[in-house]
């Protein structure tokens, strides 16, 4: 999957958690909780749908690894070869 469709996909899921926001004007290193307010509920919300939406599993260990925008794309564009 290319960086782009990935893109597109948490911004799509961002916008559904936090429907007040812009999900796609995060800048890369950006917190994604902080700068859009979500709390922790909505951020496992957020994982989960991702989870299904890409038809894998981010382990609850890695959670720590994708707060900014950069780290999340990096991280799934490593992991989903």
């Amino acid at each position: 999957m290319k960086k782009e469709e990935i893109e597109k996909i948490i911004f799509s899921i961002l916008k559904q958690i936090a429907p007040d926001t812009e999900p796609s004007e995060l800048a890369l290193d950006e917190n994604i909780k902080e700068t859009l307010g979500i709390d922790s509920f909505d951020f496992l919300q957020f994982i989960i749908t991702l989870d299904e939406k890409l038809n894998r599993e981010i382990p609850e260990q890695d959670y720590g690894k994708i707060t900014t925008m950069s780290s999340l794309i990096n991280y799934l564009t490593q992991n989903m070869k």
